[in-house]
């Protein structure tokens, strides 16, 4: 890379990463579009995760599991002490176990307070409503 190729990197990466704009680059980037988030997205995201992300975890993770015991039976003990790669299955399996047991629960979790983050927000934004909505003693005046 030549110099100024060099100085020509620097000078877009610089106009990339510029923190004063007022509007975000074309391209995506910036701005607050990606953080609004609302009570139905939410309940919609634990939707997700309890009909599709949950069963289909718990279920490749149950697929591997059988697939490591029977790898692990194949190269056990027959006619004699077995092989290490047995052994070897039998730990890599139970490990496994703990992390797909782990994921499930992080999935179950998350989905737990997305809905009560649902719950909270409505709360709120009801508490808020009333208090806008009472009148004041200074409004008969």
């Amino acid at each position: 890379m030549s110099w100024d190729d060099w100085e020509r990197s620097k000078e877009e990466a610089t106009a990339r990463t510029r923190l004063n704009q007022v509007a975000p680059p074309s391209g995506g980037g910036g701005g607050t579009a990606d953080l609004i988030s609302s009570p139905a997205r939410k309940r919609a995201a634990a939707q997700t995760i309890e009909t599709q992300l949950e069963p289909d975890t718990a279920r490749e993770g149950r697929h591997a599991e059988e697939s490591m015991a029977a790898a692990a039976k194949e190269f056990g003990a027959k006619d004699g002490d077995g092989w290490k790669t047995s052994e070897a299955l039998k730990k890599a399996q139970d490990a496994w176990e703990q992390q797909a047991k782990g994921l499930v629960h992080r999935l179950t979790t998350e989905k737990s307070q997305l809905r009560q983050a649902a719950s909270d927000f409505q709360i709120t934004d009801g508490g808020i409503a009333e208090q806008f909505g009472r009148k004041s003693g200074l409004n008969g005046l």
